[in-house]
C-alpha cells in the first residue's frame, strides 16, 4: 500500500496567501457595491464625497493587490497542473477552456482595478465580472459537482473580504476625514450598506460550508478520528465565534452609530471579528492541506474508462481550494 505523502507547512501557508488574496479581490467588489452603493453620486453631503471617493480608490488598490497575488500563484501553479495532465504549460494554456477562461479574466480584473484605483469608475463592474467570473470559471467545463467550495468561498470572500476592506480602507479614510462631526454618520453609512450583504452570505456560506464537509467525510465518523476531522472541527469552533462577533456587531453596534464614539467602538469589535476570521482562514488552509478521509476503492475492473482525450483539470485549479 503506498503511504500518504507527508504533511509540508509550505502548503498552508500558500493555501493561506491565496486565501488571503481572494477575499482582498472579493472584498474590494462587495465595498464598492454594498458599502459605498451609491454615495459616489448621492452622498451624504458635499464634504462627505471625498471619503467615500477615497475610500473607493483604496478599495480598489486592495483588490489590485489581491488580484496581482492570485496571478502570481496561478502562474507558479501551471507547470504542476501541466505535469498532471500531461501536456506542456503552452498547450494548457492554449487548450483547455478553464485555463484560457482564468487567464482572461484575471488579466481583466487587473485592469478593472487599476482603472478603479484611479477613479476610473467604469472599472468596477469589469472587475466584478471578471473576479466573480473567475471563481466559477469551472463551470465551462462542466464541473457542477465541484461548483459547491467556488460558491462557498465567493461568500466567504464577499463577507469577511468586505468586512476586511471596510476596516483597512473605510474606516480609515472616515478617520482622516477633516469634520470629526460627520464621521460618525459616514461610518453608519458604510455600515448599514455592508449589513444586508453580510446577512445574506452568511447563511449561504453555512449551507455551502456543510455540503462541502458532508462532500470529503467518508465515513462521517472521521469527523472525530481523522487529523482532518479534528482540523474541521477546530474550523468550525472558529467560524461560530466570527458569528458570533456579527451577530454582536449587527444586533448591539450597529444601532448605535451616529457619533464618533460609536464608530470608535464598531472599528475596533469589528477588529475583533476580523481577527477571528483570519484564524478561520489559518485552520482552512490547514484542512485543505491535509488528505481528506477516502472512500473504500472500486475494484479496477468496476471504473468507467476514461473518454480518449479527456483532460480533466483538477481541483487545484481554483486558487485557495
Amino acid at each position: 500500500m503506498q503511504a500518504e505523502p507527508s504533511f509540508q507547512w509550505s502548503e498552508p501557508v500558500i493555501e493561506f496567501i491565496g486565501f488571503a488574496s481572494l477575499f482582498l479581490a472579493n472584498g474590494a467588489i462587495g465595498f464598492r457595491f454594498a458599502a459605498v452603493r451609491d454615495r459616489l453620486t448621492h452622498p451624504r453631503s458635499a464634504t462627505a464625497r471625498p471619503v467615500y471617493a477615497r475610500a473607493t480608490r483604496d478599495a480598489a488598490r486592495l483588490g489590485l493587490l489581491g488580484t496581482l497575488v492570485q496571478g502570481a500563484l496561478f502562474i507558479l501553479q501551471l507547470p504542476r497542473l501541466a505535469a498532471r495532465t500531461h501536456v506542456s504549460v503552452g498547450q494548457l494554456i492554449i487548450s483547455h477552456p478553464e485555463v484560457i477562461a482564468r487567464t482572461l479574466l484575471l488579466a481583466l480584473a487587473l485592469i478593472g482595478f487599476a482603472l478603479a484605483a484611479r477613479s476610473r469608475w467604469s472599472g468596477w463592474p469589469v472587475a466584478a465580472v471578471a473576479v466573480v467570473g473567475a471563481e466559477l470559471s469551472g463551470i465551462l467545463t462542466g464541473r457542477w459537482a465541484g461548483m459547491v467550495n467556488p460558491l462557498h468561498q465567493l461568500f466567504a470572500g464577499l463577507w469577511l473580504g468586505t468586512l476586511a476592506v471596510l476596516v483597512i480602507a473605510g474606516f480609515d479614510a472616515v478617520l482622516r476625514h477633516e469634520l470629526r462631526a460627520e464621521r460618525g454618520a459616514i461610518v453608519a453609512d458604510l455600515v448599514n450598506g455592508f449589513s444586508p450583504l453580510a446577512l445574506t452570505c452568511g447563511p449561504l456560506l453555512v449551507i455551502t460550508g456543510v455540503t462541502t464537509a458532508l462532500m470529503h467525510l467518508h465515513p462521517f465518523s472521521s469527523l472525530w478520528t481523522t487529523p482532518y476531522g479534528y482540523t474541521l472541527l477546530l474550523k468550525l469552533s472558529l467560524v461560530a465565534v466570527v458569528f458570533s462577533l456579527g451577530a454582536w456587531n449587527w444586533r448591539r453596534q450597529r444601532p448605535r452609530l451616529g457619533t464618533e464614539e460609536a464608530a470608535g467602538l464598531i472599528r475596533r469589535s469589528s477588529v475583533w471579528e476580523l481577527s477571528a476570521a483570519t484564524l478561520v482562514l489559518l485552520a482552512t488552509a490547514v484542512l485543505v492541506s491535509l488528505p481528506a478521509p477516502r472512500r473504500p476503492r472500486p475494484s479496477a475492473a468496476s471504473q468507467p474508462a476514461a473518454k480518449p482525450g479527456a483532460t480533466r483539470l483538477p481541483d487545484a485549479l481554483l486558487i485557495g481550494t
